[in-house]
C-alpha cells in the first residue's frame, strides 16, 4: 500500500485539483459556473482570499485533494472534496478531513460548513463520522445541486 502524505496547496497539482473535480462532477451532476471558477482560478478563488488546497499524495500521483474557503467570520467551507477512483476505499477521505479540521481550528474559526447533495453516500456518512450534522439549506446556495448542507462546530 502507498503511503500517503497530505500537503497544501502547490500550483504544480492545480491541474489534478480540477481534473478531479471535474471528473466526478461531470459524471454526476452537469458542472456549474461556480465549480468553473474554483475549479478554473483555485488561487484566486481559494488561497488569495484566505483558504487552502489540501492533497493527498502518495509518492508520484494525486490521490485526493480538498478545498477551504473562508465562510463569514468564523467559518471555512469544505468544498471541492475528490479522492481518484484507484485509491478509494484507503482512508484517504478521513485524512484530508483531518486536514481541513486542523487547519480551521489552527485560523481560530469555530465551524466547518459543507453544501453536497444526498446522492453522495459516502462522502454524506464520511461527514457524519466526523460529526458533521444538518443545518438548514442556504436559500442563496450557488449550487443548483445541493440538497443538503452540514455544519461541524470545531471549537
Amino acid at each position: 500500500m502507498d503511503v500517503i502524505t497530505i500537503i497544501e496547496f502547490d500550483p504544480a497539482y492545480a491541474k489534478q485539483f480540477g481534473d478531479l473535480n471535474y471528473q466526478w462532477i461531470d459524471e454526476t451532476y452537469g458542472i456549474e459556473p461556480h465549480d468553473r471558477e474554483i475549479l478554473d482560478h483555485p488561487h484566486d478563488a481559494v488561497i488569495e482570499p484566505g483558504g487552502q488546497i489540501f492533497f493527498a499524495m502518495t509518492v508520484a500521483d494525486v490521490a485526493g485533494t480538498v478545498a477551504m474557503i473562508p465562510f463569514e467570520d468564523d467559518a471555512f467551507e469544505l468544498t471541492k472534496m475528490a479522492v481518484d477512483p484507484s485509491f478509494r476505499g484507503r482512508g484517504i477521505g478521513d485524512r484530508l478531513m483531518e486536514a481541513c479540521i486542523d487547519f480551521t481550528r489552527s485560523r481560530g474559526c469555530k465551524r466547518i460548513i459543507l453544501e453536497s447533495n444526498t446522492k453522495q453516500v459516502a462522502a454524506i456518512q464520511l461527514y457524519r463520522k466526523f460529526g458533521f450534522r444538518d443545518t438548514p439549506l442556504d436559500p442563496n446556495s450557488q449550487y443548483v445541486r445541493a440538497n443538503i448542507r452540514m455544519e461541524l462546530l470545531v471549537g
